[in-house]
């Protein structure tokens, strides 16, 4: 496997760290709080789940940081589940992580930046607002690594900076929301029920982004290091933001008004700030999700060229450009944006994206089991904290939410499980290219 040279490496931990932000905060806690509405009505329940999202999304943090700190190369799930378990199963990982877990938040980030902007400028259409995110993207992160880097650091910034002012003006409303923090009678049953369950994929997919750092380990000037530091400081950072976020939201704006809606952020913002501030904050918002688009577009390619220089049918994914980046991956990644964008609606992705991510996180969590016992030397920069019970709780909890899932969202599930087999699929028909490719030259 190519290893990346020394003087390629340019990515530092506050860069690191603003990509782990990035890609965490944006769209689905700006949407999630609708659709959950629709299932839980009580104000417990509903803080509670980002809580435990956030709990698990720090478990499988802290276990990723061991397996990206001991085997760090760009590629993330496909890296780490080729060389540890099979590199089938990395392959399906590696394309799922392509298509659904960085093309899909792009276009998702994409689609609610086209109906926010809509709210401030009516004559925007929202779907060539998410077609023309898409494109500028992908051509300032396709040309030169600096614009990317700068625009990455000062994006995320302001992103914190207007969730922080968001929250500080809606605690100190003046018209609030008769609202207890504390656990209610039912509160219990609805803990453990399927709808719960079921709202934790939504949850789910608003912490994704967590295990960013692993997929740009190979351009990290301090990997062993700085991998940990990045994603744990950054999940906790997260994880405070969310619950303060959702409570400002609750708070502030009667439930009635959110139940089933998308623009939570904006419906929020007009009982805040009124209706001339909630289009200024929607532009904020807008800017926001801005940031969450560039840091998909930036690390998804990342994956699909390590799967270039490992596979030679698909070796074109590799070619880069004189500043090492993955051009063709680039190209390819901006046709399924593309395509996205124009044959799915906002729910049918997310919630696609959620399942299979689900799905990949899990096993790759498994495996720090396999790596321990397979290659009990191998130097560990970073072992995982609380291990065993660690990775264990993480995959009970994501197994109990597929479980609930497939029950109450077959059709869906059944999609998400016919990604991956297809993902299969075609890693079988690649290595039949190569075996006769291989026989005709000899």
């Amino acid at each position: 496997m190519q290893q990346v040279p020394e003087a390629k490496r340019h990515i530092s931990v506050r860069t690191a760290a603003a990509f782990v932000v990035a890609s965490m905060i944006g769209t689905g806690v700006f949407t999630s709080l609708g659709f959950q509405l629709v299932e839980i009505q009580a104000v417990f329940p509903l803080l509670m789940l980002w809580v435990i999202g956030g709990v698990v999304a720090l478990l499988g943090a802290l276990t990723y940081s061991e397996l990206a700190a001991a085997l760090p190369r760009s590629g993330g799930e496909y890296h780490l589940l080729s060389r540890i378990i099979h590199p089938a199963l990395g392959f399906v990982a590696g394309l799922v992580s392509a298509t659904v877990g960085f093309s899909a938040p792009a276009v998702l980030a994409a689609m609610a930046l086209g109906s926010y902007l809509p709210a401030v400028f009516p004559s925007f259409e929202p779907t060539w607002v998410a077609t023309l995110c898409i494109l500028f993207f992908h051509g300032l992160h396709g040309q030169k690594l600096r614009w990317g880097k700068l625009f990455q650091d000062w994006s995320t910034v302001v992103k914190v900076g207007l969730i922080l002012l968001f929250i500080a003006a809606g605690l100190l409303t003046a018209d609030a929301q008769t609202i207890s923090l504390f656990p209610q009678a039912g509160d219990g049953q609805l803990l453990r029920s399927s709808g719960f369950a079921v709202s934790l994929v939504w949850v789910s997919y608003a912490y994704t982004g967590w295990n960013s750092t692993v997929y740009i380990a190979g351009e990290m000037i301090h990997p062993q290091r700085d991998i940990p530091r990045s994603i744990l400081l950054s999940t906790i950072f997260v994880m405070v933001l969310y619950v303060l976020l959702n409570f400002v939201f609750l708070y502030t704006t009667p439930k009635t008004a959110m139940v089933g809606e998308i623009e939570i952020g904006y419906i929020a913002g007009r009982y805040i700030f009124g209706a001339a501030g909630a289009k200024i904050f929607g532009i904020g918002i807008s800017i926001l999700l801005v940031s969450t688009v560039s840091s998909y577009v930036y690390i998804g390619p990342r994956i699909m060229q390590t799967m270039g220089q490992d596979y030679s049918y698909i070796s074109f994914l590799s070619k880069t450009n004189d500043q090492g980046i993955p051009v063709n991956a680039f190209l390819l990644q901006l046709l399924i944006c593309l395509a996205f964008i124009f044959s799915s609606s906002f729910e049918q992705v997310l919630l696609y994206a959620g399942i299979v991510l689900i799905f990949t996180t899990t096993i790759t969590v498994a495996a720090v089991f396999v790596l321990r016992y397979k290659e009990p030397d191998l130097p560990r920069p970073y072992n995982t904290w609380g291990y065993p019970w660690t990775p264990l709780i993480f995959i009970i909890v994501n197994l109990w939410i597929l479980y609930y899932t497939f029950w109450e969202r077959t059709m869906e599930s059944v999609i998400g499980i016919g990604i991956v087999a297809v993902s299969l699929g075609l890693w079988f028909l690649g290595k039949q290219y190569e075996h006769k490719r291989q026989g005709s030259i000899s």
